[in-house]
């Protein structure tokens, strides 16, 4: 079976070292796996490394990377950060999603109920359940095709994860021949996501038309939702970048698959650590039924729950390399990363090497019971949601969509695999993709809990 680049990059970095130049086609690429060197990237030098890799896929799915993922480091990028943050996932709006995720898990939970004792395919559902939280969260209750746009933005993933030919050697007219097939099959996803997305900016549209002006929004809280607040940005022309409905759609592509695809896949991953280790199964379990059944909730009370999580995203972050691009030449270690260097940052490696973490391999939460680490990069051994300037925002919004998702799902069923299916045979294995999902889906049995 052939390794994702993860693995051969962290397998070179044992025989090389932490600071590895490999020349990719036409590319100048850097690995990075080690924190002492992340934390001069990440923190020392931040702004040297804060670009970010362009390639051909992203380019054509992200609208010539104007969104706020893949956009070049800049005013323009910090322009529509701001109003993400702003406008949705500050803490405030954080809480407010709370009714949005109590519901949305509750749906969740049913429909894993109707399942009656038979084998279902969890992985789809998880999508299905996250991608209604961010609907909901970014785009109101309008959105007509949600189960069509999940589809294409899974598709589209799919094919943007990895090194593609065409982007190792892009002076190669042969291999951008070469490539057509693909970049046809991108450019009729987009010509698709498309249509989805401009009917969900238009149906914003017309119900502020109908509105008559009044300053109500189409949150399903009676404010403006993130459509709304970047329409009125269009309209109100302040910006220091005006932008246009392309520049809406890029962003709300990047606000549905990280929304989506992250939270999902840390939910899948988790559930799959506790098949395979059901010791900490039945103690998480134990937690989370005491608190519900006390009614003490899940604010503060579920600690280990929430060490589960962190060793979770240890072991699986959902962005298994952080992309950046230095866009000024750098010395680092005695070495000299020369200005446009794609420079990947190995996480995934650097949360399993053994001079850092004691047995590394195994699924230990209680590794967390010091509190030392957390989530912003307190120790550059552990960052998975990343650091410095491009640093995950949604941080909070998917780690309480996680939390409300796993309170729910083990408090109301117990778990158990197919018949004949050992969790010690459970795939491992990453996709190639820009997050970390399985490369098979998670068949389970749920049976309610009484």
């Amino acid at each position: 079976m052939r390794n994702p680049p993860i693995r051969c990059f962290r397998d070179l970095s044992n025989l090389y070292g932490p600071l590895m130049h490999l020349k990719l086609g036409e590319c100048n690429t850097v690995v990075v796996s080690s924190p002492e060197l992340a934390k001069q990237m990440l923190k020392d030098l931040d702004p040297s490394f804060a670009d970010r890799v362009q390639n051909v896929a992203c380019r054509i799915i992200w609208y010539d990377g104007s969104d706020v993922a893949f956009s070049p480091y800049g005013e323009y990028w910090r322009q529509m950060r701001k109003l993400c943050i702003n406008d949705l996932l500050n803490p405030k709006m954080v809480r407010l999603f709370q009714s949005i995720r109590e519901e949305e898990s509750a749906r969740l939970v049913e429909s894993l109920r109707e399942s009656s004792g038979s084998p279902v395919n969890f992985t789809e559902k998880l999508f299905f359940c996250t991608s209604s939280i961010t609907c909901r969260a970014a785009f109101g209750s309008i959105c007509k095709d949600r189960e069509r746009l999940l589809k294409m933005m899974v598709d589209s993933m799919s094919l943007i994860g990895g090194f593609d030919m065409v982007d190792l050697f892009p002076s190669s007219k042969i291999i951008s021949a070469l490539s057509w097939r693909k970049l046809r099959l991108l450019h009729t996803m987009r010509r698709e996501l498309d249509v989805i997305l401009d009917d969900i900016i238009d149906r914003h549209k017309r119900n502020s038309a109908e509105s008559g002006g009044r300053k109500e929004g189409n949150s399903e809280f009676g404010g403006e939702d993130l459509v709304d607040v970047f329409l009125r940005a269009m309209e109100e022309e302040d910006l220091k970048f005006p932008i246009d409905k392309s520049n809406i759609k890029a962003v709300l592509l990047d606000m549905f698959s990280a929304g989506t695809d992250t939270s999902a896949t840390t939910i899948d991953w988790t559930m799959v650590e506790l098949m395979r280790n059901p010791g900490v199964m039945a103690k998480v379990q134990a937690e989370v039924r005491q608190a519900l059944n006390a009614n003490m909730g899940a604010d503060n009370d579920l600690k280990y729950l929430n060490l589960v999580i962190k060793e979770t995203l240890r072991l699986h972050p959902a962005i298994l390399m952080l992309p950046r691009s230095c866009n000024e030449e750098q010395l680092i270690n005695g070495y000299t990363i020369p200005a446009g260097s794609m420079v990947m940052v190995n996480i995934w490696a650097m949360h399993r090497d053994p001079r850092y973490w004691k047995d590394p391999e195994r699924f230990n939460p209680e590794r967390f019971e010091s509190g030392n680490l957390n989530f912003i990069g307190g120790d550059f051994k552990y960052l998975p949601f990343g650091f410095g300037r491009r640093m995950c925002p949604g941080l909070a919004f998917g780690l309480a969509n996680v939390e409300v998702a796993l309170v729910q799902l083990l408090y109301n069923f117990d778990w158990k695999l197919p018949e004949g299916v050992r969790a010690e045979d459970l795939d491992m294995i990453e996709n190639v993709a820009i997050t970390s999902t399985r490369k098979q889906n998670l068949l389970v049995v749920a049976t309610p809990y009484k």
